[in-house]
């Protein structure tokens, strides 16, 4: 019997550009389209020098490395299933990837118990589980004060009375979006 072969997700950019990361099947599990990221990055700027980066939910924690590939300073990659978190490990390992930390653990008790402050968060949960509205509530107390947040959703999102949403688009059945605090917000 054939060894099950590992899925592939390619780096679009920078210092691993072309670099393959490997990643199991899990329940879920979504890579952000390739087309999507470049989307995203050429939104973001090509160069992230110097940004703190948070992935919740990273999965196969592309949007997290791509960071890294672009200069960012570090980024911290949050993922509670246990073999797509070792699927992580092994790809930070291969990358030499010693800006990235790698947690298997939830979103949420990450962002009640971590005190950090980042310019850019990747966030991408499960769709139809209610995460998004329970992660952005507490979000706004881990974003410097020019940071932005990428949303992947099964919805488009709409101002409120705490996000801007100000980039959006759709791939397929896909909504993603840059969204920041709003200025009035404190």
């Amino acid at each position: 019997m054939a060894e099950k072969k590992l899925n592939t997700v390619r780096i679009n950019a920078g210092e691993w550009r072309s670099r393959l990361l490997k990643f199991p099947d899990a329940q879920g599990l979504r890579p952000t389209p390739e087309r999507v990221r470049q989307t995203v990055f050429n939104w973001l700027g090509q160069d992230l020098t110097g940004k703190k980066c948070l992935d919740l939910f990273a999965g196969t924690g592309v949007m997290g490395f791509e960071a890294l590939s672009r200069n960012a300073k570090s980024v911290v990659l949050v993922e509670k299933t246990t073999a797509v978190y070792r699927a992580m490990l092994d790809n930070k390992a291969m990358l030499k990837a010693d800006a990235a930390q790698v947690l298997n653990m939830d979103a949420l008790v990450f962002l009640d118990k971590n005190q950090e402050l980042f310019d850019v968060v990747f966030v991408d949960p499960p769709y139809h589980q209610g995460w998004l509205n329970k992660v952005l509530a507490q979000l706004a107390k881990h974003l410097n004060a020019q940071g932005v947040v990428y949303v992947e959703a099964e919805y488009a999102l709409a101002d409120d009375e705490t996000w801007q949403v100000f980039k959006q688009s759709k791939a397929g059945n896909v909504f993603y979006h840059l969204i920041k605090l709003r200025d009035d917000t404190n």
